[in-house]
């Protein structure tokens, strides 16, 4: 008998590969130029001074320094401030 019974256990055990998302650069840590500081689904951290976004929501460092998180108005900002 050429039958495969035990099929159904094994056809969905696939999963996604991880995307890697998170926080790159914690508060205090030196970010040079280009420095990734998050990445995220979305716009969980804002841009703020020295930082800009990618259109992926990846946050991103744009002069050196240090970088800094900091919460306005319930809004969670990431800045690279001079260090």
């Amino acid at each position: 008998m050429a039958h495969t019974k035990a099929q159904g256990s094994v056809r969905g055990n696939r999963d996604s590969i991880s995307k890697r998302l998170g926080i790159k650069l914690y508060g205090g840590q030196k970010a040079k130029v280009g420095n990734i500081i998050a990445r995220q689904k979305g716009s969980k951290f804002f841009p703020g001074p020295g930082v800009s976004m990618g259109r992926d929501f990846t946050l991103f460092a744009i002069k050196d320094g240090i970088v800094n998180f900091k919460s306005l108005n319930g809004k969670k900002f990431a800045e690279v401030i001079n260090g």
